[in-house]
């Protein structure tokens, strides 16, 4: 069993790697793709990362 994707927190783009991430005073974590990862950690106090979440592959 192989999972396609999951949606970016920010955009709902399906991508096969998120990456967990704070980007507001909330504290909340958030799994975003790595166009808004770019978007949301540059020049932000608020960013944490927390680490990287990646589709699993497919077995034969």
């Amino acid at each position: 069993m192989s999972q396609q994707g999951k949606s970016c927190h920010k955009c709902g783009q399906i991508v096969k790697i998120r990456y967990r991430i704070q980007w507001d005073n909330s504290e909340q974590w958030y799994q975003v793709c790595p166009d808004c990862w770019q978007k949301v950690s540059q020049n932000n106090p608020y960013y944490r990362y927390g680490g990287t979440w990646k589709a699993k592959r497919k077995r034969s």
